[in-house]
């Protein structure tokens, strides 16, 4: 059975009114009939072109938007249908890496607060001495010192306040991250270090990951399957292998074009 099975998911926006007057008909199919599987321990890369569907799927999967119609099936649960104490038990287990890590982190909390959050919410440590250490032992995790604890987001570098993130991702030891575009606003030398820190904790702490980017040769390197995505549906899904190097969709090719150094490879 799949960990994470989607099937026949979508989801339609209907268009705003006007600020300016009027109403704008129509809606907007921004997840169109979408079905795939990740299996637990893998990376599933989701990779495509800006305004394709990728991060309205990852929200999706983890309920964080309501679907239009279709099923999310999590470890053998129906997210459509889990309520309450179930959904809640279940939350636990899924996590967001948000892309923006300037936007995305309090900036009233201290570090400690903001990686401690998801620990109050959900109840999970109640003695605050017990907290701190989980605090301090996520930071060591994710390559920070426990000297942030204290310090407050905009003290820190971009590459670090995603390394914050992650932490605060890491805090309820989910089996399950949806990563968001997580080295999209990073230069390349630090998005190259958080791909790394990635893989690392994929290992450490047995996750499973849905791997959203732009950009394929980032999604190329840290992923065991891709799929392909393209005005909101998927067009091709297969190993990295397949899809890098026999790809069967005119815009997979188009993709892989757009990268020099793939188109040659």
């Amino acid at each position: 059975m799949p960990f994470v099975e989607v099937r026949n998911l979508t989801k339609v926006f209907a268009l705003a009114e006007s600020p300016f007057g009027g109403a704008r008909s129509g809606a907007v199919r921004a997840v169109d009939d979408v079905s795939l599987d990740v299996r637990e321990g893998e990376t599933l890369g989701l990779v495509g072109e800006s305004g394709s569907g990728k991060s309205t799927l990852g929200r999706l999967i983890l309920r964080l938007i309501k679907p239009t119609s279709g099923s999310i099936v999590f470890n053998g649960v129906d997210l459509r249908t889990a309520k309450g104490s179930e959904l809640r038990r279940l939350r636990r287990n899924m996590q967001i890496i948000f892309q923006d890590p300037f936007g995305s982190l309090d900036p009233r909390y201290r570090v400690e607060d903001v990686i401690a959050e998801p620990l109050i919410l959900h109840r999970e440590v109640v003695d605050r001495d017990a907290r701190r250490q989980c605090v301090r032992d996520l930071l060591r995790a994710v390559g920070m010192d426990e000297s942030a604890m204290s310090r407050y987001p905009h003290e820190f570098s971009g590459g670090q306040r995603q390394r914050i993130g992650i932490a605060r991702a890491l805090a309820l030891r989910p089996k399950f991250i949806v990563a968001d575009e997580p080295v999209s606003a990073l230069d390349v030398s630090v998005g190259a270090q958080i791909v790394n820190l990635l893989q690392q904790l994929q290992r450490d702490f047995g996750l499973t990951y849905l791997f959203i980017s732009h950009s394929m040769p980032v999604v190329r390197y840290l992923s065991t399957r891709i799929a392909v995505m393209y005005r909101g549906k998927i067009v091709e899904i297969g190993t990295t292998e397949q899809i890098t190097a026999h790809p069967q969709h005119e815009y997979t090719r188009k993709l892989l074009a757009a990268t020099p150094e793939m188109a040659a490879s």
